[in-house]
């Protein structure tokens, strides 16, 4: 290991053990009950709740990721993803989160997401309960074994390291730090790791347009790229029949640009139906200590959104312009969609000191790190709180329900494990049929659960199992025809979900008088001021 590596090094190690403090900091409150553990006692502040929520769910595809597709292949597909992500993020904060905060309350001070949908509909039976519990384990393995794979490309790019050694490595620095603080520590970490994401974004922003010559310099190189500028077009990378994109006298090969139609525009807005659906950014709404503060959480969370998308994409296209314009900078080693998504690790060992480069690049780690966290505690208390507690051993006791919690979150992290050993794997691929699995599974239910009165128990069920179904379905088999078929599984996914929960509960028997109440006593904002 040569000196300047062991500077970045030295960094990474440095910030890796701030994470660690402010975990053992938090254990011993995280510890006192399971409810401290899972949703932090109600005690978020603003800027904590509005900070943790967007960390956690931007995850290292914001820096890697999203950057990977602007630079494979121009500005349309990263920025209207971005541009429906952020649209997303605002309508979730302003209709869904003081609506879900106040229910969350109301359903018997509900917890984890599950145990809201069963209390919201009072079922006996736990089917909903057991159902939601399920899917929340199965699209949470699949997004941390994303965590994973960033993880993994980190680490191998930055040392020259096996990519599986550094893959088990990452995985365990995770696991043992969501096992120590819970949800309190998560938050708290979250909060810094959300400043060290956009900090970092800037840091390369500056430093690789100045390496690339300014900002008309940037502009102007991209757009003698076919497509590449282009909100209606698509860049094209010619590729060899490994794979690779052809490289002549040093620079990329680009065949004419592809057509990007209003379908596809749609397709990536439909990115932002998935808001409505994800458990770590929803359980935020339902921590927050007073449902008056959601209104100044809203404004924090929607400025660092906005930024960062928008940083991220200019990323990736800043750095496809150096690559045409220094040709050995880049064109080695980024010949892929897959070695694409190292964009900012590249740019940041090739342009900044080792000290710096080592704290910029932990903001990947800030990135993957808040968002495995909250993935594995999330998928975990939904093994141990709503399946264990809540179904084989409801008298079990908070100690019990912690050994559980544990247990589970070392199988789920296996098995992500094994799910990312792949080196070629695309972050942002697996991250969008995760996004679309939450998206359509509880995206509609969510809100017709907050805002339909008429919902109830058996549209809520068939609303669950159809947008699930729909998103394996239309990715496996539909999406293979091409044409119109071939759009985001989460837009057509949502729909069929949406028309399963109306359809369902008209033909079935009206929800029970409690029920109806306890809709009406949210609507009219009826909880006592202690609850709220």
């Amino acid at each position: 290991m040569d000196n300047r590596t062991l500077q970045i090094l030295i960094a990474m190690v440095i910030y890796m053990a701030v994470v660690i403090v402010i975990g053992v900091l938090f254990a011993k409150r995280a510890n006192k009950s399971s409810e401290n553990y899972f949703l932090g006692g109600r005690s978020l502040g603003p800027w904590v709740t509005a900070m943790s929520a967007e960390a956690s769910d931007m995850s290292g595809w914001l820096l890697m990721g999203l950057p990977g597709v602007a630079y494979w292949c121009g500005l349309a597909d990263a920025a209207w993803t971005a541009i429906g992500l952020a649209i997303g993020t605002y309508l979730n904060w302003l209709i869904v989160s003081k609506r879900l905060r106040r229910y969350s309350i109301r359903a018997n001070n509900s917890i984890t997401l599950p145990e809201f949908f069963s209390n919201r509909f009072r079922e006996k039976n736990k089917v909903i309960l057991t159902l939601a519990a399920l899917f929340i384990l199965i699209f949470f393995t699949v997004y941390a074994a994303s965590c994973f794979v960033t993880c993994g490309k980190l680490f191998s790019t930055l040392f020259g390291t096996p990519y599986i050694a550094m893959l088990i490595v990452g995985a365990i620095f995770v696991l043992l730090y969501t096992i120590l603080g819970g949800f309190l520590a998560e938050s708290a970490s979250d909060f810094m790791q959300a400043i060290v994401m956009i900090v970092a974004l800037a840091v390369i922003v500056i430093i690789g347009v100045a390496n690339a010559g300014g900002l008309g310099a940037v502009v102007d190189n991209a757009r003698e790229i076919p497509g590449f500028l282009e909100f209606f077009g698509i860049a094209s990378p010619s590729l060899n029949e490994a794979g690779e994109q052809i490289v002549t006298n040093g620079k990329p090969v680009f065949d004419a640009a592809g057509e990007y139609s209003i379908l596809s525009v749609c397709s990536c807005l439909a990115w932002g139906l998935g808001y409505f659906g994800m458990p770590q950014v929803l359980l935020r709404f339902m921590a927050i200590r007073r449902e008056d503060e959601l209104k100044r959480s809203r404004r924090i969370a929607m400025i660092w959104v906005v930024i960062s998308l928008a940083v991220a994409v200019f990323i990736g296209i800043i750095g496809r312009v150096i690559s045409i314009n220094n040709p050995t900078a880049l064109n080695d080693i980024l010949l892929t969609k897959s070695t694409s998504e190292n964009i900012f690790i590249v740019l940041s060992k090739s342009f900044l000191p080792p000290i710096l480069a080592g704290f910029v690049m932990a903001g990947i780690l800030a990135a993957t790190i808040s968002s495995s966290d909250s993935y594995l505690l999330i998928a975990a208390s939904s093994v141990s709180k709503n399946i264990f507690q809540g179904i084989i051993k409801k008298d079990a006791n908070d100690k019990q329900v912690m050994w559980v919690t544990r247990i589970t979150l070392l199988v789920i992290a296996i098995i992500a494990i094994i799910m990312a050993l792949d080196e070629k794997s695309i972050i942002f691929e697996i991250v969008s049929f995760a996004w679309s699995g939450f998206g359509a599974t509880f995206g509609p239910l969510m809100l017709f659960s907050l805002f339909w009165k008429r919902i109830n128990r058996a549209g809520a069920i068939a609303g669950m199992v159809s947008g699930a179904a729909s998103v394996f379905i239309w990715k496996l088999v539909i999406a293979k025809l091409g044409g119109v078929f071939a759009i985001y599984e989460l837009l057509p996914a949502f729909i069929i979900s949406s028309l399963f929960i109306v359809a369902v509960s008209l033909i079935t028997a009206p929800p029970s008088k409690e029920l109806q109440e306890d809709f009406d006593a949210v609507k009219n904002g009826m909880i006592t001021e202690q609850q709220n």
